[in-house]
Protein backbone atom coordinates (compact mmCIF):
# COMPACT_ATOMS: atom_id res chain seq x y z
CA UNK A 1 0.00 0.00 0.00
CA UNK A 2 1.85 3.48 -0.64
CA UNK A 3 2.47 5.90 1.88
CA UNK A 4 2.02 9.59 1.37
CA UNK A 5 2.67 12.47 3.94
CA UNK A 6 0.48 15.31 5.09
CA UNK A 7 1.76 17.32 8.34
CA UNK A 8 -1.69 18.38 9.52
CA UNK A 9 -4.63 16.13 9.41
CA UNK A 10 -7.79 17.52 10.83
CA UNK A 11 -11.19 15.86 10.13
CA UNK A 12 -11.88 12.80 8.17
CA UNK A 13 -11.37 14.44 4.81
CA UNK A 14 -7.55 15.79 3.89
CA UNK A 15 -6.56 16.64 0.65
CA UNK A 16 -2.55 15.73 -0.46
CA UNK A 17 -0.20 18.03 -1.46
CA UNK A 18 0.61 19.33 -5.38
CA UNK A 19 3.64 17.26 -5.29
CA UNK A 20 2.02 14.18 -3.67
CA UNK A 21 -1.69 14.35 -5.76
CA UNK A 22 0.59 14.59 -9.15
CA UNK A 23 2.68 11.06 -7.84
CA UNK A 24 -0.37 9.55 -6.69
CA UNK A 25 -2.53 9.98 -9.69
CA UNK A 26 -0.14 10.50 -12.49
CA UNK A 27 3.26 8.29 -11.66
CA UNK A 28 1.50 5.25 -9.65
CA UNK A 29 -1.97 5.77 -11.13
CA UNK A 30 -4.34 5.85 -8.25
CA UNK A 31 -7.30 6.16 -8.79
CA UNK A 32 -11.28 6.56 -7.03
CA UNK A 33 -11.34 3.64 -4.24
CA UNK A 34 -8.02 2.56 -4.38
CA UNK A 35 -6.45 2.66 -0.52
CA UNK A 36 -3.94 4.55 0.82
CA UNK A 37 -1.57 4.78 4.02
CA UNK A 38 -0.71 8.39 5.25
CA UNK A 39 2.08 9.62 8.06
CA UNK A 40 1.59 13.56 9.62
CA UNK A 41 5.31 13.18 11.02
CA UNK A 42 3.88 13.53 14.24
CA UNK A 43 3.10 9.78 15.20
CA UNK A 44 -0.06 9.75 13.54
CA UNK A 45 -0.50 6.53 11.15
CA UNK A 46 -4.21 6.87 8.94
CA UNK A 47 -5.66 4.49 6.59
CA UNK A 48 -7.18 6.23 3.89
CA UNK A 49 -9.28 6.07 0.56
CA UNK A 50 -9.36 8.17 -2.45
CA UNK A 51 -12.25 10.12 -2.90
CA UNK A 52 -11.54 12.17 -5.97
CA UNK A 53 -8.25 11.22 -7.91
CA UNK A 54 -7.24 14.87 -9.20
CA UNK A 55 -3.33 15.26 -10.02
CA UNK A 56 -3.26 18.91 -8.30
CA UNK A 57 -5.20 18.05 -4.99
CA UNK A 58 -6.50 13.89 -4.61
CA UNK A 59 -8.94 13.78 -2.07
CA UNK A 60 -8.91 11.00 0.90
CA UNK A 61 -11.11 9.85 3.55
CA UNK A 62 -9.68 8.61 6.55
CA UNK A 63 -10.79 5.22 7.30
CA UNK A 64 -8.09 4.21 10.57
CA UNK A 65 -6.15 6.16 12.56
CA UNK A 66 -3.31 5.26 14.89
CA UNK A 67 -1.92 8.11 16.99
CA UNK A 68 1.88 7.69 18.65
CA UNK A 69 2.60 4.83 15.93
CA UNK A 70 5.77 2.80 17.04
CA UNK A 71 6.53 5.34 19.30
CA UNK A 72 10.09 4.99 21.48
CA UNK A 73 10.57 5.53 24.71
CA UNK A 74 13.99 7.79 24.49
CA UNK A 75 15.03 11.04 22.38
CA UNK A 76 18.03 11.24 20.36
CA UNK A 77 19.69 13.96 19.01
CA UNK A 78 22.65 13.87 16.84
CA UNK A 79 24.46 17.96 16.49
CA UNK A 80 27.18 17.38 13.56
CA UNK A 81 28.58 19.15 10.94
CA UNK A 82 27.66 18.61 7.37
CA UNK A 83 30.09 16.74 5.02
CA UNK A 84 32.07 19.07 2.15
CA UNK A 85 30.30 16.43 0.00
CA UNK A 86 26.57 16.95 0.63
CA UNK A 87 25.80 13.71 -0.47
CA UNK A 88 27.06 11.89 2.65
CA UNK A 89 25.57 14.57 4.64
CA UNK A 90 22.22 13.54 3.02
CA UNK A 91 23.20 9.74 3.29
CA UNK A 92 23.27 10.31 6.98
CA UNK A 93 19.90 12.11 7.21
CA UNK A 94 18.71 9.63 5.32
CA UNK A 95 20.26 6.62 7.07
CA UNK A 96 19.60 7.72 10.62
CA UNK A 97 16.16 9.03 9.75
CA UNK A 98 15.54 4.92 8.39
CA UNK A 99 16.83 3.69 12.18
CA UNK A 100 15.52 6.40 14.71
CA UNK A 101 16.35 9.90 15.50
CA UNK A 102 14.00 12.73 16.67
CA UNK A 103 16.17 15.87 16.37
CA UNK A 104 19.37 16.74 13.94
CA UNK A 105 21.14 20.26 14.44
CA UNK A 106 23.89 21.03 11.45
CA UNK A 107 26.79 22.53 13.26
CA UNK A 108 29.96 24.86 12.43
CA UNK A 109 32.59 24.19 13.70
CA UNK A 110 36.30 25.10 13.94
CA UNK A 111 37.49 22.89 10.97
CA UNK A 112 34.28 23.07 8.81
CA UNK A 113 34.44 22.86 5.11
CA UNK A 114 30.79 23.20 4.92
CA UNK A 115 29.03 26.31 5.93
CA UNK A 116 26.07 26.93 3.62
CA UNK A 117 23.05 24.00 3.32
CA UNK A 118 20.09 23.73 1.83
CA UNK A 119 17.28 23.18 4.43
CA UNK A 120 14.04 22.43 1.92
CA UNK A 121 16.33 19.49 -0.25
CA UNK A 122 16.99 17.90 3.17
CA UNK A 123 14.01 18.18 4.61
CA UNK A 124 12.68 16.44 1.57
CA UNK A 125 15.18 13.67 2.20
CA UNK A 126 13.69 13.18 5.73
CA UNK A 127 10.40 13.16 4.70
CA UNK A 128 11.23 10.27 1.93
CA UNK A 129 13.11 8.21 4.30
CA UNK A 130 10.32 8.22 6.76
CA UNK A 131 7.90 7.22 4.41
CA UNK A 132 10.03 5.00 3.20
CA UNK A 133 10.59 3.17 6.63
CA UNK A 134 6.91 3.33 7.41
CA UNK A 135 7.68 5.67 10.46
CA UNK A 136 5.29 8.33 11.75
CA UNK A 137 7.73 10.80 12.98
CA UNK A 138 10.04 13.43 11.08
CA UNK A 139 12.84 14.57 13.18
CA UNK A 140 13.02 17.66 13.73
CA UNK A 141 15.74 20.06 11.59
CA UNK A 142 17.03 22.50 12.94
CA UNK A 143 19.29 25.19 11.94
CA UNK A 144 22.90 25.40 10.79
CA UNK A 145 24.11 26.39 14.24
CA UNK A 146 27.75 27.43 15.31
CA UNK A 147 29.35 25.03 17.75
CA UNK A 148 30.43 27.53 20.41
CA UNK A 149 26.64 28.61 20.62
CA UNK A 150 25.49 25.10 20.68
CA UNK A 151 27.09 24.44 23.36
CA UNK A 152 25.77 27.39 25.31
CA UNK A 153 22.36 26.19 24.86
CA UNK A 154 20.29 24.21 27.56
CA UNK A 155 20.57 20.79 26.93
CA UNK A 156 18.60 18.42 29.75
CA UNK A 157 19.80 14.54 27.23
CA UNK A 158 22.90 12.82 28.60
CA UNK A 159 25.32 14.58 26.72
CA UNK A 160 28.55 13.35 24.25
CA UNK A 161 31.01 14.71 22.18
CA UNK A 162 32.63 11.63 19.93
CA UNK A 163 36.26 12.56 18.31
CA UNK A 164 39.54 10.87 17.41
CA UNK A 165 41.77 13.34 19.47
CA UNK A 166 44.15 11.43 21.80
CA UNK A 167 43.34 10.25 25.08
CA UNK A 168 41.27 7.57 27.16
CA UNK A 169 37.04 7.55 25.81
CA UNK A 170 34.32 5.15 27.14
CA UNK A 171 32.57 3.43 24.27
CA UNK A 172 29.17 5.00 23.84
CA UNK A 173 27.70 1.50 24.18
CA UNK A 174 28.83 1.40 27.72
CA UNK A 175 27.51 4.77 28.47
CA UNK A 176 24.05 4.77 27.19
CA UNK A 177 21.42 2.91 28.78
CA UNK A 178 17.39 2.18 27.65
CA UNK A 179 15.28 5.10 28.09
CA UNK A 180 18.27 7.43 27.99
CA UNK A 181 17.87 10.74 26.22
CA UNK A 182 20.97 11.51 24.21
CA UNK A 183 22.46 14.50 22.56
CA UNK A 184 25.76 13.36 20.50
CA UNK A 185 28.13 15.62 18.76
CA UNK A 186 30.11 14.54 15.77
CA UNK A 187 32.61 16.88 14.16
CA UNK A 188 33.55 17.44 10.25
CA UNK A 189 36.34 15.64 8.47
CA UNK A 190 38.84 17.71 10.23
CA UNK A 191 37.44 16.19 13.43
CA UNK A 192 36.81 18.70 16.75
CA UNK A 193 39.79 20.87 17.64
CA UNK A 194 41.42 19.77 21.42
CA UNK A 195 39.58 23.56 22.62
CA UNK A 196 36.02 22.48 21.08
CA UNK A 197 36.11 19.41 23.19
CA UNK A 198 37.29 21.27 26.42
CA UNK A 199 34.87 23.31 25.85
CA UNK A 200 32.08 20.57 25.28
CA UNK A 201 33.74 19.28 28.24
CA UNK A 202 33.41 22.44 30.17
CA UNK A 203 29.33 21.97 29.90
CA UNK A 204 28.59 18.72 30.86
CA UNK A 205 29.72 16.70 27.62
CA UNK A 206 31.71 13.62 27.98
CA UNK A 207 33.81 11.83 25.69
CA UNK A 208 32.89 9.02 23.87
CA UNK A 209 34.69 6.42 21.03
CA UNK A 210 32.42 5.04 18.41
CA UNK A 211 35.09 1.60 17.75
CA UNK A 212 38.72 1.74 17.28
CA UNK A 213 37.96 2.35 13.21
CA UNK A 214 38.58 5.89 12.04
CA UNK A 215 35.38 6.46 10.56
CA UNK A 216 34.32 9.51 8.24
CA UNK A 217 31.91 11.88 9.67
CA UNK A 218 28.31 10.88 8.20
CA UNK A 219 29.01 7.25 9.41
CA UNK A 220 30.33 8.42 12.94
CA UNK A 221 26.62 10.01 12.57
CA UNK A 222 24.75 6.49 11.71
CA UNK A 223 26.82 4.42 13.90
CA UNK A 224 26.09 6.92 16.85
CA UNK A 225 22.90 6.17 16.15
CA UNK A 226 22.67 3.07 15.81
CA UNK A 227 24.25 2.01 19.28
CA UNK A 228 21.65 4.04 20.85
CA UNK A 229 18.78 2.46 18.80
CA UNK A 230 20.57 -1.11 19.61
CA UNK A 231 20.82 -0.22 23.66
CA UNK A 232 16.83 0.24 23.33
CA UNK A 233 15.68 -3.10 21.58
Amino acid sequence: MQIFFIPEIIGNTVTLSTEESKHAVRVLRLSVGDQVQIVDGKGGFYRAEILEAHQKNCMLQILEAKSDYEKRNFRLHIAIAPTKNIDRFEWFLEKCTEIGIDEITPLISEHSERKIIKPQRLEKILVSAMKQSLKAYLPQLNELTELKDFLQQDHPEKRFIAHCNDGLKAHLKNEIAAGDDALILIGPEGDFSPEEVEQAKSVGFTEISLGNARLRTETAGVVACHIVNLAND
